[in-house]
């Protein structure tokens, strides 16, 4: 056996325990050991019985020693003081235990879930290529099995990004190697593998045990102090057993040395006896000694007698009336039993105990996200006229030259074109602002993937639009907070200020954002701090700059107030744009002439005024479609409305005056026209790439199969 077994049997033939008959009653078992080990706290328990169960965590000896030595001291002792000398389970393989609450349940009521994920880190086994290195399990958790399993979870591409599995495990620990696709997230990959294998686990504890044989949902100071009661029993016990025998030797040893101070007599006696009997009933006679002694003195070797022989029968008289005179003491005090048990307790936690192998982190894990399965990542979304939506990688676009023709970006049918395109990350949060104005919103990831040949999925099966409701405009927000506004434009030029706050409950069944007047539609929103000049840019070219203040912050269910004075009948709001630090505006007509220029080049007016001239509109360059707010480290990514997309950096776009017709930035054909534009921060954009044709994109994309949400 273990070496820790012989403190689980210690002292069990000294009458420590009561014995009974095992199951078939053909011999005595003990019902209980007499253990110093506290076995159901360190070692754990779990079965099932008729209608019960229980499932105990296994937790660390030297931890577990202290929190009994603890409750020895102090009897009034709370569960949340023994909290400080248990952290919690501390699981043979390891592991990371995420959170308290778990532990703390469990602690104070007997009952509580406690998650427990694999210990792994990242390692870069070539340029660009990394594998997840799993060095500790969750508790029970089968090796062999869970690498069956993520195998299968790769061949069935539940769980993409993984390329290789391997065992490497040996004499000095588990190593389990995920070899990971190129420029693939180890988190993402990870958060896949707890959500769908065992390398996260839930230990449910169940502190269900038998107390004075009735069975008990126990807490850790219930636990505690049964051990404690049982340790003091089977102490009390061995005691009176060891002083029975103490005194039964004592009595044995006065009888010696009475014979041996009267020795020579004792001998006469025995040589004067015909026979046993006769010298035991002659010593017991002449001495007063009982039949033990007489016994003694009978089986007593001559080599007693020698003077050193009969030093050591004397020395260990006092000896024995010592240990009498202490194990007395200790009968006759509690606290001194209670002593014990604490000196036994440490001897043990000092021969046994080992460092902690189980983590605890404060982190709570509070059931699997989305967010944790999606791996952040930069995508364009698209939106046809007709709604259909669609989110596609930006990676999946090359950069182009300036002047470049543009590579194919979605397959419309007859009639639909593409109105809305921007670029976003997979986490951001989308509002939808429609043209009866109403807003909603969702998470970018919640948007269709697709491919650049797919359609996309129709917005009418992701909100609850009405017939006649179509999106006008778009906006990406990270939290929704009092202290950030949406400024929204319309076609006709009113303009409105509202707290992001007050659409934090839109979602997908929407809620009314602006009340636009008839023949009126949303053309832009954007997010604002409460202290930016903004500049509004009309289809003619004129452009308004004005402090957001002089717009001041409404309700939802509220029209709003005059932009900019519209100078001609045909004229129109298109652009909004927010000035920020280090950046410019970018106009673009829809012939594909555009420019950048620096929002200082425009000076403040009172809103609902004309403005100034921004754009030189001419025949050549066309109405002006559209104005957003650049930097120099942008690409641009531009749309046609037969859903041509260029992408190119801004580097390439000279930086130009309000009178200024701009460069070419797209060449459009005949029967098409630029509908919109939207930036993306530049390192996300591989420079070295060069142009690319409609026919290399078909060539090379690895993209054919259908998606998910392909039509």
């Amino acid at each position: 056996m273990a070496k820790v077994a012989e403190a689980m049997l210690r002292d069990i033939k000294k009458d420590t325990i009561d014995f009974g008959p095992n199951y078939d009653d053909s011999m005595k078992e003990p019902l209980v050991l007499p253990t110093a080990f506290p076995f159901l706290l360190v070692n754990g328990a779990s079965g099932i019985a008729v209608g019960m169960a229980t499932n105990m965590a296994p937790h660390n000896l030297i931890e577990v020693c202290n929190a009994i030595n603890a409750s020895i001291e102090n009897r009034d002792i709370t569960s949340e003081e023994l909290l400080e000398c248990i952290q919690g389970p501390d699981f043979p393989q390891g592991g990371i235990i995420y959170g308290r609450k778990g532990i703390k349940d469990a602690f104070l009521t007997g009952r509580g879930k406690i998650t427990v994920r694999a210990r792994y880190t990242v390692e870069e086994i070539r340029p660009e290529k990394e594998a997840i290195i799993v060095t500790e399990l969750p508790y029970m958790v089968n090796k062999a099995t869970l690498i069956i399993k993520i195998a299968d979870l790769v061949r069935d591409k539940r769980v993409d990004g993984i390329s290789d599995i391997r065992d490497e495990s040996d004499r000095n620990g588990m190593r389990i190697v995920i070899e990971l696709k190129r420029n693939v997230s180890p988190k993402v990959t990870m958060n896949l593998l707890f959500n769908h294998t065992a390398l996260q686990s839930n230990f449910n504890v169940n502190n269900l045990a038998l107390v004075n044989g009735m069975p008990k949902l126990c807490t850790l100071k219930d636990m505690l102090d049964s051990f404690i009661e049982h340790r003091f029993d089977v102490i009390t016990r061995r005691t009176k057993f060891d002083l029975k025998k103490a005194k039964e030797r004592e009595h044995i040893l006065e009888g010696l040395k009475i014979a041996l101070d009267n020795i020579d007599e004792v001998i006469q006696i025995i040589k004067s006896s015909s026979n046993v009997n006769i010298a035991r009933a002659n010593l017991m006679a002449r001495f007063s000694f009982s039949e033990e002694q007489s016994q003694a003195i009978l089986d007593m070797r001559l080599q007693k007698l020698t003077s050193l022989e009969t030093q050591k029968i004397i020395d260990e008289l006092i000896e024995i009336r010592e240990l009498i005179a202490y194990l007395e003491g200790l009968l006759a005090d509690d606290k001194k039993i209670l002593d014990v048990i604490k000196e036994e307790t440490t001897e043990l936690s000092e021969k046994y105990g080992d460092e902690r192998r189980t983590e605890i982190l404060n982190e709570e894990i509070n059931g699997m996200i989305m967010e944790d399965l999606i791996e952040k990542e930069d995508v364009v979304v698209l939106i046809s006229n007709r709604g259909f939506i669609k989110r596609v990688p930006l990676t999946a676009y090359k950069e182009q030259a300036r002047g470049g023709k543009g590579s194919n970006s979605t397959v419309l049918k007859d009639d639909d074109y593409v109105e809305h395109i921007f670029i976003a990350n997979t986490h951001d949060k989308i509002m939808f602002v429609t043209t009866l104005g109403k807003a909603y919103w969702l998470k970018v990831y919640e948007i269709p993937e697709g491919t650049r040949g797919s359609r996309g999925k129709h917005l009418k099966t992701i909100f609850e639009f009405l017939p006649d409701e179509d999106i006008t405009t778009t906006v990406q927000i990270d939290e929704f907070s009092e202290d950030t506004y949406l400024f929204m434009a319309t076609e006709k030029a009113v303009v409105k200020r509202v707290s992001t706050y007050a659409f934090r409950n839109a979602k997908t069944r929407g809620i009314a954002a602006i009340i636009l007047d008839e023949g009126d539609k949303l053309i832009k929103a954007e997010l604002t701090t409460g202290d930016d000049d903004v500049m509004l840019f009309t289809r003619n070219g004129k452009g308004l700059r004005f402090h957001e203040e002089s717009v001041r912050a409404m309700g939802r269910q509220t029209h709003g107030v005059r932009g900019i004075k519209l100078s001609d009948d045909d004229d129109i709001l298109v652009g909004v744009s927010i000035k920020k630090e280090n950046e410019q505006i970018f106009m673009l007509s829809e012939y594909g002439f555009g420019k950048r220029t620096e929002f200082d080049d425009f000076n403040p007016h009172g809103r609902g005024t004309q403005g100034q001239k921004a754009y030189n509109v001419t025949d050549k360059t066309g109405k002006l479609i559209s104005a957003i707010t650049v930097n120099d480290t942008d690409s641009l990514v531009c749309m046609t409305s037969q859903g041509k997309t260029i992408k190119l950096s801004l580097a390439n776009v000279s930086i130009l005056g309000r009178n200024a017709l701009g460069v070419k930035i797209v060449n459009v054909a005949e029967d098409d026209s630029l509908v919109g534009v939207a930036r993306a921060e530049n390192d996300k954009v591989d420079p070295e790439e060069g142009a690319e044709t409609a026919a290399e994109i078909i060539k090379n994309d690895d993209s054919d199969e259908p998606t998910l949400f392909d039509e």
